[in-house]
């Protein structure tokens, strides 16, 4: 079935229901495609991720190969 057709029958299918909890589950997933991800996190992992990409604009970060080094000297891991 091509595209045209299946939105066809959606409507078909739209217009004989008589279900408030059907058309409210309709609405709710046009409404999720639209969204960001970021705008339904809680606002302490937002101010998180805010204050990581101002710590990348002002240059206060290390180097992976750094770090694995350090936490591999500060616990004892040999590789």
């Amino acid at each position: 079935m091509d595209l045209q057709s299946e939105k066809i029958e959606l409507v078909k299918l739209l217009l004989e229901t008589e279900s408030r909890e059907v058309i409210n589950e309709i609405k709710a997933v046009f409404k999720r495609q639209g969204n960001d991800f970021y705008n339904d996190l809680p606002k302490h992992v937002k101010d998180s991720i805010e204050a990581g990409l101002k710590d990348i604009e002002e240059g206060n970060v290390y180097e992976h190969n750094w770090v694995m080094q350090d936490i591999k000297s500060k616990y004892g891991l040999n590789s």
